[in-house]
């Protein structure tokens, strides 16, 4: 137990999930028994109001029932509490209910028990005051000198003060400029209120000042509460303190001389009546409530100071004496006298947690107890450490904690096509234009072995393809137990997704002896869907602007066989040419050679050329493994398609700085709509009327602007998800070529896909471009390096949006120089040395000058023959500026 802990003298927990604030605690001897003793008065936003005295008869025992006066549900919330004389005729104190929409005064009394259960206390309704603003906080204090009697100041959410004089409402003033409430203080020896403004400015207004501020025609009282008309106020002094402010108190203990203490977020000030600061002291913590009270020293003032990391800082003003740990976060701390102990610290956390505590450094009469010392038998340690390596060695073998046996037995899950249509489209808000958009059923079972927990399906599929139901959940599943779910798949958009396959991912708990909540597993199934749900057949063209050739070590096969269900009624001297046309509108021909042994794809977009290429392929393999033919092989002998897939680059590029701009651009005429909108509000609420100068029109305009710049970086980023998965079609049709132009291995392969498609989506801060450009530098660094000078270049630590895509586009090509000229891809370290490497005809390094830049497009064009111009940079068009209002 540390010396600097709080001692705690009693304590409880308020309710059950109440919620309390700042306002909700105070002190005082509010049933009047004129014996000095301060009762716990606690008000929570549940509209529950507590009063506690507490006496326990041992230090740190819990509450008793007797310590619990009196409580009552008062229906609307809390918001404050404060003990006061506020009611005429009388000096007796008073208790005083601050609501959201109502103040109510209370009288507290106790009659004397004649039996053990002790004294009963009863509350009586002394006057209410019904508001028409809604309330944020109050003070109270002999307002304009009277004597006897406390006055009570309410403000308003919207920056009202209205003043009552006990039963009767006195007037209501708007501080000028409000925008948000903020604490709020009576300074008796200068008669003034103290706030805290939403410019961050501590503001101090004259009584006297408010109360001539006389409407300029008499209104009924609530007229007078809602309208609050009135002369302009004029504030007496401003400090401005630079940040939101907590909490204000005025403390004066002496005629001579009164401060007024201010807490905010990183600071707490000290003032002068006339607004000089006296001192200010910076906070280490964050801090959370504050009080000042007396010191012992001569003009010196102690300040307690809770903050959230549960501590409570008391300060001779700007020096810290103590230190001490509470059990909570404080929201409201206070000091009175309770059961004939001064001094007592009362602390109320915002969830209820209640505490009386003093400061002191009562010793811990704890002691550790000794640990039974026992002797090590060296031989039996190690005979242990063997077992435990035998152990972890095994493991690691089997590559998991359980067998693969166990593993793959608990659940299995499986996914089914239907090789038909649905008899009724589950398509809805499609947007492909005049074909009848098809639907396909899937079917995912799940076969369990064991008893399983908290099953959840996912479901995913490349959009625009979308899905009926994306998410299943199983509370649980009984052991040897199957569930089949059912869902739909359509194409949604107007464009093709870059895959056709769909992935099932099931998460579940399996319970185990050591932790019957369950073990977190993961286990997926894949799923093709088929061709025909995103494609139609359609006439084959002769002429097209992109074409590729696929070479293969087999005679051609019949296309009738391949694709089915796309052949037409056609004659023989057909079957060698298939015509295809995607939901969309864009068309594909497959052309097969009669002579050689050779498929022909062309298309007139480059990104269309991807799906149908990958689909022959697929169904070549197919067709030969049914044949039981296990050396069929394709391949690509053309050069590499760079120019067209380096367009697709520019134009996502293009599209992901135009949306940068169009945000700018959306961020001015928002700051611009704000302004106008305060000039105007600051118009509006002037008594006197003022020509609007045109603001108006201005505001209009402006809305347009803001209306119509939403609408384009809205379009924008449909523009951009279209492009990226268009980026991403032709990605994978790259890394298909130049597997096939190499013949990479699938390790290989793997690699390719991992550096050339890091994303799922494409977004404004971690974009396309920078990722691929550091994943191929990294891999002309390591496996691909010519040189260990090469080796030892440093990346960058940080992914920025790069200024423009040459420097990714030089690396592309030069990814695929150095794979013509004999590298490898490995992610091992030693496949990354250089002597490891074979490169005939030597190998060109990343280019650092002019010069080198110059032999590097020399090679690259002797290389990639039909394309001379790869790695010019591509020039960027100049997105025109919206014109905007003029500020």
């Amino acid at each position: 137990m540390s010396l600097f802990k709080a001692r705690n003298w009693w304590s409880t927990v308020l309710g059950e999930k109440e919620e309390f604030d700042q306002g909700c605690l105070c002190l005082g001897d509010v049933d009047n028994t004129g014996n000095g003793q301060d009762k716990i008065i606690v008000g929570s936003f549940m509209g529950y109001l507590r009063i506690f005295n507490p006496h326990p008869v041992k230090t740190g025992d819990g509450a008793q029932a007797e310590d619990l006066l009196l409580e009552v549900h008062l229906r609307d919330p809390i918001l404050q509490v404060e003990v006061g004389k506020f009611v005429s005729g009388t000096e007796m104190l008073h208790l005083a209910v601050l609501h959201s929409r109502k103040l109510c005064v209370y009288s507290v009394s106790g009659t004397l028990g004649n039996v053990e259960h002790g004294n009963q206390y009863q509350i009586k309704l002394m006057y209410e005051h019904n508001l028409q603003r809604t309330a944020c906080n109050m003070t109270y204090g002999s307002f304009g000198g009277v004597k006897g009697r406390d006055l009570i100041c309410i403000q308003s959410m919207d920056g009202m003060l209205m003043v009552f004089e006990q039963e009767s409402y006195a007037f209501g003033r708007f501080l000028p400029g409000s925008l948000l409430p903020g604490p709020l203080a009576y300074s008796s020896r200068t008669d003034s209120f103290i706030t805290v403004s939403s410019c961050r400015q501590v503001e101090s207004y004259k009584y006297q000042v408010l109360a001539f501020a006389t409407d300029a025609d008499k209104r009924q009282e609530t007229e007078q509460q809602k309208l609050g008309s009135g002369k302009r106020l004029i504030v007496d002094w401003t400090l401005n303190i630079g940040e939101q402010a907590l909490d204000i108190c005025i403390v004066s203990f002496n005629q001579s001389a009164s401060s007024v203490f201010v807490l905010g977020e990183r600071n707490f000030f000290c003032l002068k009546d006339n607004g000089q600061i006296r001192f200010m002291k910076k906070l280490d913590c964050s801090p959370s409530c504050f009080l000042p009270y007396c010191s012992v020293s001569e003009g010196t003032i102690n300040t307690l100071i809770g903050n959230h990391n549960n501590m409570l800082h008391i300060y001779q003003d700007v020096t810290l004496k103590w230190a001490t740990q509470l059990p909570h976060i404080p929201v409201a701390v206070r000091v009175g006298c309770v059961h004939d102990l001064k001094g007592v610290i009362v602390t109320l956390s915002d969830d209820g947690h209640l505490q009386c505590s003093y400061l002191g450094t009562d010793p811990s009469l704890f002691q550790a107890p000794k640990v039974e010392s026992r002797e090590l038998h060296y031989d039996e340690l190690d005979i242990e450490l063997k077992e435990l390596q035998k152990i972890i060695k095994d493991v690691n073998k089997s590559q998991g904690i359980w067998p693969m046996t166990e593993r793959e037995d608990d659940l299995k899950v499986s996914a089914m096509v239907s090789p038909n249509f649905d008899s009724v489209s589950q398509a809805t808000d499609v947007a492909v234009g005049t074909d009848l958009v098809p639907s396909v059923t899937v079917k995912v079972t799940l076969q369990n072995r064991l008893a399983l927990q908290k099953a959840k399906l996912s479901v995913y599929v490349q959009p625009p393809l979308v899905l009926t139901c994306d998410q299943f959940t199983f509370e649980f599943m009984a052991p040897e137990m199957n569930r089949t779910v059912s869902f739909s798949v359509y194409l949604k958009g107007s464009y093709t997704p870059p895959e056709l396959e769909g992935n099932a991912v099931v998460s579940y708990s399996r319970p185990s002896d050591r932790n019957p909540d369950g073990i977190p597993r993961v286990i997926q199934c894949k799923f093709r869907l088929p061709l025909k749900l995103i494609c139609l057949p359609g006439q084959p063209s002769k002429t097209a602007s992109h074409k590729l050739t696929i070479d293969t070590n087999k005679s051609p096969v019949s296309l009738l066989s391949l694709f089915p269900g796309f052949a037409h009624q056609s004659e023989d001297d057909q079957v060698n040419v298939m015509g295809f046309r995607f939901l969309g509108g864009s068309r594909v021909t497959l052309l097969a050679s009669k002579t050689s042994q050779r498929y022909r794809i062309q298309s007139e977009q480059f990104e269309d050329l991807w799906l149908i290429t990958n689909e022959l392929i697929i169904r070549l393999q197919e067709y030969f493994e049914k044949q039981g033919i296990k050396d069929f092989a394709c391949s690509f002998s053309g050069s590499v398609p760079l120019q067209e897939y380096f367009e697709l680059i520019d134009h996502h590029f293009e599209l992901r700085i135009n949306g940068e701009k169009l945000e700018e651009l959306l961020s001015e005429r928002a700051v611009q709509f704000r302004a106008i909108q305060r000039r105007l509000l600051t118009r509006f609420k002037d008594k006197t009327p003022a020509p609007l100068q045109h603001l108006d029109t201005l505001l209009d305009g402006t809305y347009k602007q803001v209306i119509a710049l939403a609408d384009a970086v809205e379009e924008n980023q449909d523009n951009l998800f279209q492009s990226f998965t268009k980026l991403r079609s032709a990605t994978h049709l790259v890394i298909l070529l130049i597997g096939l132009w190499q013949k990479l291995s699938p390790d290989q392969v793997a690699i390719l896909e991992a550096a050339f498609l890091p994303l799922q989506q494409d977004t404004q801060e971690l974009g396309w471009e920078e990722t691929v450009d550091a994943a191929i530098s990294h891999l002309l660094k390591t496996c691909l390096s010519k040189s260990s000078k090469e080796q030892a270049l440093s990346l960058s630590s940080q992914l920025n949006i790069p200024k423009d895509t040459s420097r990714l586009k030089k690396h592309i090509a030069l990814l695929c120089d150095r794979l013509a000229k004999g590298g490898r891809l490995c992610l091992s370290t030693d496949a990354a040395a250089p002597q490891t490497m074979v490169m005939p005809g030597g190998c060109t390094t990343i280019p650092e000058s002019d010069l080198e830049e110059r032999s590097i497009e020399q090679d690259s064009t002797e290389l990639f023959t039909n394309h001379k111009h790869l790695i010019a940079e591509t020039p960027m068009p100049d997105i025109s500026p919206l014109q905007g209002v003029s500020e």
